[in-house]
């Protein structure tokens, strides 16, 4: 199966399919971060929470991503053409980097205020309306974060899961941004600050983690672990002698696997493409969403004494 072929047959339909669907999950992100981020910036002013007002920074960087996330999903519907051969699957991958950038950077001005702020504190007192709001933040992200898993675990996609976790990274720092603000209510004002420059670590960690994976995936990396699944299940087809070579990468959502494998030299080419198809078949059980280059080559010892000598 040729790529062109993968890329307009029912598996890749179904694909496009649920990059579609995808979209509405980072819609509905993109919504609810314009409405949240702009809440607590607008109460973390008026009711002097640096806290709230780093976590409203930390939600205009998510709407960013997820502005890429949909960007990236969009692009990556366009089909191969003769400049991409393999399609525009990581467009998204790409989107991701950029965003990535950003959230380092909106970190470091949210770290760097809140340093300033410990060595020059002000010692205002955060209104309570402040926390309020940071609980009411973790309850509506928390909500989101739950219709995104269960998108992604629905349609399959890597993207809108990473994006359904950080919805609930996102709950947690309006918890733990809450928490900071009734302390500094409570008398502790510089618990509040000191949440504030929390928040401005997870915005960095969390720009770091995406800028990796983003990294490991433009340059062709590909998890240990499944490599080992593949091979196992490679292995086990009927008529594979030895794995000689397997090779995989990521474009999106899309695996795609180079195998290369030994077989009865005695097999004629119908029988040598039958076990080819039964590989990419087998793989495909394990992953919908791949494309599997089969290369036939002949063992060069003889088969062991249980295999047939057809198969």
């Amino acid at each position: 199966m040729s790529i062109l072929e993968l890329l307009q047959g029912g598996n890749i339909v179904e694909l496009y399919t649920n990059l579609r669907a995808g979209e509405k999950g980072a819609w509905l992100s993109i919504g609810t971060y314009i409405f949240l981020s702009a809440m607590k910036l607008i109460v973390g002013y008026i009711g002097m929470s640096s806290a709230l007002k780093a976590d409203g920074l930390n939600n205009t960087t998510d709407i960013v991503a997820s502005v890429a996330v949909l960007i990236g999903l969009r692009i990556s519907q366009k089909p191969p053409d003769a400049n991409h051969p393999y399609g525009h699957l990581r467009a998204e991958t790409i989107a991701s980097l950029i965003a990535s950038f950003i959230m380092m950077v909106v970190g470091l001005q949210v770290l760097s205020t809140s340093i300033r702020e410990i060595f020059e504190p002000t010692n205002e007192v955060p209104s309570i309306l402040t926390g309020v709001v940071g609980l009411f933040s973790a309850a509506i992200m928390f909500a989101v974060y739950r219709y995104n898993l269960a998108l992604a675990n629905r349609i399959k996609s890597s993207a809108v899961r990473a994006a359904a976790y950080d919805n609930r990274s996102d709950a947690l720092v309006s918890i733990g941004t809450s928490i900071g603000i009734f302390g500094a209510i409570l008398g502790m004002t510089i618990i509040d600050t000191i949440t504030a420059l929390i928040v401005g670590l997870i915005i960095i960690k969390t720009g770091i983690e995406i800028f990796w994976e983003s990294v490991v995936t433009l340059t062709d990396g590909f998890d240990a672990d499944e490599m080992e699944t593949l091979k196992t299940i490679i292995a086990e087809v009927p008529g594979v002698l030895s794995i000689k070579d397997l090779k995989g990468r990521s474009h999106g959502n899309v695996s795609f696997l180079d195998v290369t494998v030994t077989v009865n030299p005695h097999l004629n080419v119908i029988e040598s493409h039958k076990i080819s198809d039964q590989i990419e078949e087998t793989v495909q059980q394990l992953n919908p969403s791949s494309l599997v280059l089969v290369h036939i080559e002949p063992h060069s010892s003889p088969p062991p004494a249980n295999v047939d000598d057809r198969f």
